[in-house]
């Protein structure tokens, strides 16, 4: 996307977030035993006296008059001072940009000359009264009031939470809450449980490498961070959930690119009773009114379903982008499923893995061939991934409910009974008290949000990315461990290179 139509984006993005209610908010801060006004709620209260706490964003100095542009989480207000309030006067010639202040003062509608209709407040001003200086700030590194994207990386990351006071940033941020909160508001309406899973698990095989974290109290053994919650989700239909989802943390030690991190965020779901046409259906409806009830326009409704063997031969890949040019200048989202996935493919030591997860049931007509162990290349499997706009924003799979079909899946991928024992025979085990046909689906947070804001980069929608080579924001990680960790978890670190 170009940077003129990601500008046009954000300004449909930012109109987007101010027109949406998410409930009923106070318009009150409490702050001792007055209170405090949101400035997204001035303009209720012109002739009154009001009092104000933000940060200052622009400082102006007429001589006789100095003008304040405030700013807090709820957007912006000028302030001018007036030469008759010699006390605030003084405290505003000392002030600059980023200082933390308190402003007491009255509501007034500006003159007809200087009203900016169409912006938030922009038919009224604070005349200041007092001012009190909460908190003193440096001069930042690097400009707040303008566009930090073409800014050094490394610098933006160590002071993120100043990057994170910039419109585009914050804008980004709260994109974020409201699709997150939109979803959620969906599913608790349509019968569904939020529980979370644990952070602490078993190895298995997810497709990437894991992160593993030190057992203190099991010496030489390790827990392994989630890279989703799959197995956790597949349970809880066995327990009885029936509909299930969590915001899950997944966190993958792979390969670091513009839209993929070591940690995301993604919407995990998983339903009971469901065949694959059910399941697109919900999640269809809940990206439709989530993205529709913030402004959005979609392309195509229903969302066309395109089969992985089509979308190879129509675009050469299974993750594309079916607008115009004109499209994407708008803005407009164009979301696809893709289906019909082959089940397995070859490794370059030329044995069968699977080509999303060992978990997916087979297509009907399939399921012969995966239990005799022939047509290996043929059989496909009830796999799905939702795109949108080039990017893969969600993927998941009717499950398989039948341990045979389970078993079947390792032994093609060349592992013994005791291998496939080791590996998920908690699985095996829990399917023996019954367990329903169930399925679902993860929708990664950051790329949807990527889609949303017209962002290219996985950490315009984090608020403390890492770097693209592994270091976290502001803190200094990853960093040794002291002697005394490292033998508190019985390690050693071996520093002899090869």
């Amino acid at each position: 996307m170009t940077t003129r139509s990601i500008k046009k984006s954000n300004q449909h993005f930012q109109k987007a977030i101010h027109q949406l209610p998410l409930g009923v908010t106070s318009n009150f801060r409490y702050w001792g035993d007055e209170e405090t006004i949101y400035i997204e709620d001035i303009a209720k209260h012109v002739g009154k006296e009001i009092l104000l706490k933000g940060w200052i964003n622009i400082r102006r100095d007429h001589g006789k008059l100095i003008f304040l542009d405030l700013r807090d989480a709820t957007g912006r207000v000028q302030a001018v001072v007036l030469p008759n309030h010699e006390e605030a006067g003084k405290i505003a010639s000392q002030v600059r940009p980023e200082w933390i202040i308190e402003v007491k003062g009255i509501v007034n509608e500006r003159p007809e000359k200087m009203v900016k209709e169409g912006e938030l407040n922009g038919t009224v001003e604070i005349e200041a009264t007092e001012i009190t200086v909460l908190s003193e700030a440096q001069t930042p590194p690097f400009e707040l009031s303008e566009d930090t994207s073409e800014i050094n990386e490394e610098t933006r990351l160590k002071y993120r939470h100043l990057d994170l006071r910039t419109d585009r940033m914050q804008r980004n941020m709260k994109v974020r809450n409201q699709f997150i909160q939109h979803c959620r508001n969906y599913l608790l309406h349509n019968k569904f449980t939020e529980i979370e899973t644990p952070l602490l698990t078993e190895s298995t095989p997810e497709g990437s490498r894991d992160f593993v974290v030190p057992a203190r109290l099991h010496p030489g053994k390790f827990y392994a961070l989630p890279q989703s919650p799959q197995q956790y989700k597949q349970l809880l239909m066995v327990a009885g959930f029936e509909r299930y989802f969590q915001l899950a943390r997944c966190i993958r030690d792979e390969d670091l690119r513009a839209d993929r991190g070591f940690e995301h965020t993604q919407i995990d779901i998983e339903m009971s009773f469901v065949n694959q046409n059910e399941l697109l259906d919900v999640i269809e409806e809940m990206i439709t009114r989530s993205v529709e009830e913030m402004g959005y326009i979609i392309k195509e409704k229903p969302f066309p379903r395109i089969t992985y063997k089509e979308a190879m031969e129509t675009y050469g890949e299974d993750k594309f982008d079916m607008r115009t040019e004109e499209e994407k200048e708008k803005g407009i989202l164009a979301y696809a499923w893709v289906v019909d996935f082959p089940f397995f493919e070859k490794t370059n030591d030329g044995k069968w893995t699977f080509s999303h997860n060992p978990f997916s049931m087979p297509k009907e007509e399939h399921i012969d061939d995966l239990l005799a162990g022939k047509n290996i290349e043929n059989i496909m499997t009830q796999q799905y991934d939702l795109v949108c706009n080039g990017f893969e924003s969600g993927g998941g799979s009717i499950r398989s409910h039948r341990p045979d079909i389970l078993k079947a899946v390792y032994k093609v991928m060349g592992f013994s009974e005791e291998e496939t024992q080791e590996r998920i025979g908690h699985m095996l085990d829990a399917f023996k008290y019954g367990v329903p046909p169930h399925g679902g689906i993860a929708l990664g947070v950051e790329r949807n949000i990527m889609n949303l804001t017209g962002e290219s980069y996985l950490r315009e929608v984090q608020a403390f990315p890492m770097t693209r080579g592994g270091q976290t924001s502001v803190m200094k990680a990853p960093k040794e461990l002291t002697p005394e960790q490292l033998a508190e978890l019985h390690l050693r670190v071996d520093n002899e290179k090869e």
